[in-house]
């Protein structure tokens, strides 16, 4: 599956938020899993809709990651609502500016409510790496990427 790069519109907007009832019917359950594969595939730790042309509001996460955090894997309709004011720099890369690796100003722990791929609705502390992604991919949704951030 491609990724859609940087300068691709669909990189630049905020995502469309998906009903819950279209999460709970399961009619999302194809592009998670297809979005865990691109992700896979590309060597990624997350990846946003966008990332693959769907103008959607969701991210998935590297199962190792997941796992590690005990976490879930997909995250519909996500919000950082609390970022802490410690933050950390640390170099990012990103799949839709590949061979591009910049240094990044982050939060080091953030609130993020979400729905999961069941259509609950899930709120998580996240800190260090795992408040990295989060922030990463939900930047994403919102139209940001880290070549944003450097920047500005």
């Amino acid at each position: 599956m491609e990724i859609t790069k940087v300068p691709h519109e669909v990189l630049t907007k905020k995502a469309l938020e998906v009903p819950i009832e279209e999460i709970k019917a399961g009619e999302h359950a194809r592009l998670i899993s297809d979005m865990k594969k691109a992700m896979f595939e590309h060597e990624g730790v997350g990846l946003a809709a966008n990332q693959i042309g769907k103008d959607l509001a969701v991210f998935v996460i590297d199962i190792k990651t997941a796992d590690a955090y005990k976490v879930p894997e997909a995250y519909f309709n996500p919000e950082i609502t609390e970022y802490s004011p410690e933050t950390e720099l640390m170099e990012e890369g990103c799949l839709s500016i590949p061979g591009y690796y910049f240094e990044i100003k982050r939060s080091k722990k953030v609130m993020l409510k979400a729905v999961n791929e069941h259509g609950e609705k899930i709120k998580i502390k996240a800190r260090g790496f795992l408040a990295r992604v989060f922030q990463h991919e939900t930047d994403h949704l919102n139209g940001k990427t880290i070549k944003d951030r450097a920047n500005g």
